[in-house]
């Protein structure tokens, strides 16, 4: 068997052992015009920044968190 991709020289005929090119394979699927718009456009968007929460509202997160853990060591020692 020293044809391309092992195949037996008696079943050349056969349509299952015939097989597409890379192109031909890959562009199977594609549509006809395989642009596509960006989903992500850069530039043009709103001039309007972004607002972050406050520090206050991370300190008071943090502080929160650090309280749970000393009461849950307190009661449950």
């Amino acid at each position: 068997m020293a044809s391309a991709h092992g195949i037996d020289p008696r079943a050349f005929e056969d349509p299952r052992n015939h097989y597409p090119t890379d192109d031909q394979f890959y562009a199977s699927d594609r549509p006809a015009h395989p642009v596509l718009p960006e989903d992500r456009p850069r530039g043009g968007g709103s001039a309007a920044t972004v607002k972050h929460r406050g520090t206050w509202a991370t300190i008071a997160l943090v502080a929160g968190i650090v309280l749970l853990i000393l009461v849950g060591i307190a009661l449950f020692p």
